[in-house]
């Protein structure tokens, strides 16, 4: 299958917030600190297109995959300032599998700004998967964030319950666990995660 029903990520009982500052540290010191906040990086892959629209709606009418509200809050090194102005870069697959690579309409692709008090949002639909070798790619949506005096981070987010997690090198390193994000499910049938992005100083 190419897709990820909900029950998968619903299906084991009561849903729990996701603390990203229990993230561990990848990158040596920088500028003397390295907070145990920082959110770790993942790799880029193969997909990235640079000036994605401004837009926090991603969703294409009639395409498969529920409805996925994505939130969150860009803090500074300090783990506690929220960042104003951070440019949050966001893509994924399609409902079955595919990037859009060329297309003028940057299909699920879109650039978020955070607003005063560092927080980002955007709806798209649920990734789907596909083939890396002979596994599949567990549903993930990939992440650049760049702000002033920061560091740039790439990053990935996966979701709780896919079962293609465990067979994935990057998505079952300890380095992703916290961003293994838990899905709840609203009561309009849409689903939503947090995910908190902590950046290191340049």
């Amino acid at each position: 299958m190419n897709t990820i029903t909900r029950a998968a990520f619903i299906r084991k009982g009561s849903v729990f917030a996701v603390s990203v500052a229990l993230l561990g540290c990848r990158h040596p010191v920088v500028s003397g600190h390295t907070p145990e906040c920082q959110t770790t990086d993942d790799i880029l892959g193969p997909f990235y297109r640079a000036d994605a629209p401004i837009r926090t709606d991603m969703r294409v009418a009639g395409d498969l995959g529920a409805v996925l509200i994505v939130e969150g809050t860009v803090y500074s090194d300090d783990c506690v300032t929220p960042l104003s102005g951070a440019l949050v870069e966001v893509w994924q697959a399609d409902g079955t599998g595919a990037y859009d690579t060329a297309s003028s309409d940057f299909r699920y692709r879109a650039s978020l700004v955070s607003g005063e008090d560092g927080a980002y949002a955007f709806n798209t639909n649920l990734p789907g998967k596909y083939l890396n070798g002979s596994q599949f790619r567990p549903s993930h949506i990939h992440f650049q964030v760049t702000a002033e005096g920061h560091r740039t981070l790439v990053s990935q987010v996966y979701f709780e319950g896919d079962p293609d997690i465990a067979a994935d090198p990057w998505a079952s390193s300890a380095a992703a666990e916290a961003r293994i994000l838990t899905v709840t499910e609203l009561d309009s049938g849409e689903l939503l995660v947090n995910f908190d992005i902590y950046l290191v100083l340049a």
